[in-house]
């Protein structure tokens, strides 16, 4: 009994000096100060983007207290609070709303811990537009880790060269802003990049080469500018990327050399671009791809050459309007995993193999603007799910067989097949229904006679003629 007694007052004394522990170190937080100078330069920085009105007055007991600032994060750094991040923009309801006229004031620079800076839709006045300081940068490359322009139509200039400077950052995105102007050469200095986002500026040039040795580069998007030229081939060996956007530019040349090497590649969108040369190889070796957006460009080439069964994590495939041809591949129908495929808008032939429709995820099927021919081989439960997701008009030889499926499921832009009639597949012997001509058609027997080829038709058409000329000649 008197050893029950003494672990329970043991495990009571444990558990009031841990409390104990963790009050002082609450309090300590609490009570830690925030350098004078480094609110003073807080302020004035936070002033220059929100307007002179702000002065802090309701902060208690600064900034890092109990009624701290959306937008801004502290740390403590021997005994006292630092800025850790700032955010300037509506990111939270009750963020700071920017002013129309903003300046950048020389005191953001001297906020010495700062790793994390973001703007968003913050500089929206085209009537007040702004640019991003040239200078002082440099102050910074000991902290900052991060910076984010995104959604500011009114930001308006090149992208500093001072940004090289910033050894220890891994994010740098400016998205959706109005710069214009280079991408730096000294942007590919930033070698601790894993984020480089330049999406939806004005940005016109090359892609620099030196971009090749942003070699922990796990997102590249450079979608949505004007930049023009041909592919840095050292871009083909950023072997942790991820993500890679080039859409809506004005590339050209070939893809990928062939010692292109991006094996963890998850999305290559290239869409909207100049780039030729069909599609080759390093692409196909590409196995972890599960988005592949290359339409809109003159590549060209036969789809019939390539290995789809090594893309076997594609979930998304857009090859519409590449100026592909051939037929469509069966293997295509061995990727389990695809949900979207578009072939619109190529030179394609054939028929479709109905192998596709066998695709269990798939939802969305376009084969619209080709050369397709014959008779549509889907059942109506397929055209049912895909609805309006599955396109084959502007195929002027293709058709679905009209007593298989109601109007409702008819595939959109389709004729219907006459009646007991296969259109001429250029790839086969000529077939008329669902036969070839040499044997029994359903056409043919229909009529009366026995098929025996092509000449066994004419003579019907000419018999045919005698006796209508015959009767008319009994009636005149």
């Amino acid at each position: 009994m008197l050893m029950r007694s003494n672990r329970f007052t043991l495990a009571v004394c444990i558990l009031c000096l841990g409390i104990w522990c963790c009050g002082q170190a609450y309090n300590t937080e609490e009570a830690a100060p925030m350098e004078k100078a480094e609110q003073a330069a807080l302020y004035s920085a936070i002033q220059g983007f929100v307007g002179n009105w702000w002065n802090g007055s309701d902060l208690y007991p600064d900034p890092c207290g109990w009624t701290p600032i959306q937008g801004v994060s502290c740390d403590i750094v021997g005994g006292l609070w630092y800025i850790t991040a700032l955010s300037i923009g509506p990111f939270y309801e009750n963020s700071l709303a920017c002013a129309t006229n903003v300046e950048f004031r020389p005191q953001l620079y001297q906020l010495k811990h700062l790793k994390s800076l973001s703007f968003f839709n913050c500089f929206i006045s085209l009537g007040h537009p702004i640019t991003i300081p040239g200078d002082k940068w440099e102050k910074l490359a000991g902290s900052l880790q991060s910076i984010e322009f995104r959604s500011n139509p009114g930001l308006i200039g090149q992208i500093p060269t001072s940004f090289g400077y910033l050894k220890k950052l891994q994010s740098l995105v400016l998205l959706e802003n109005g710069l214009t102007g280079q991408v730096p050469t000294n942007i590919g200095n930033l070698t601790n990049l894993n984020r480089l986002v330049l999406a939806g500026n004005r940005f016109t040039g090359r892609i620099p080469d030196s971009l090749g040795r942003l070699k922990k580069l796990l997102i590249l998007d450079l979608s949505r500018n004007s930049l023009s030229g041909h592919l840095p081939l050292g871009l083909g060996g950023l072997a942790s990327l991820l993500k890679f956007d080039l859409s809506n530019n004005q590339l050209k040349g070939k893809l990928f050399a062939r010692n292109a090497y991006l094996k963890n590649l998850t999305l290559l969108d290239v869409r909207n671009n100049q780039f030729s040369g069909g599609l080759n190889q390093p692409i196909l070796d590409m196995h972890s791809l599960e988005e592949l957006m290359l339409s809109c460009n003159p590549l060209g080439g036969d789809i019939m050459r390539l290995d789809w069964q090594s893309l076997q994590s594609l979930v998304v495939l857009d090859l519409s309007n590449v100026g592909l041809k051939g037929e469509i591949p069966e293997s295509l129908s061995g990727l389990k995993r695809l949900r979207y495929l578009g072939l619109g808008n190529n030179n394609l032939a054939g028929n479709p193999p109905p192998k596709l429709a066998s695709l269990p995820n798939l939802n969305a099927l376009y084969l619209n603007g080709n050369n397709l021919t014959g008779v549509l081989k889907f059942s109506e439960i397929f055209y049912g799910k895909m609805g309006k997701r599955f396109g084959a008009w502007n195929n002027p030889e293709l058709c679905y067989p009209v007593g298989s499926m109601t109007t409702r499921n008819a595939p959109y832009g389709v004729k219907p097949c006459q009646r007991g009639v296969t259109l001429l597949d250029p790839n086969s012997r000529a077939k008329l229904g669902d036969g070839n001509l040499n044997n029994n058609s359903h056409f043919v027997a229909s009529l009366g006679f026995s098929s025996n080829g092509i000449h066994g038709l004419r003579q019907l058409i000419l018999v045919d003629t005698s006796i209508t000329v015959l009767l008319l000649n009994l009636f005149l």
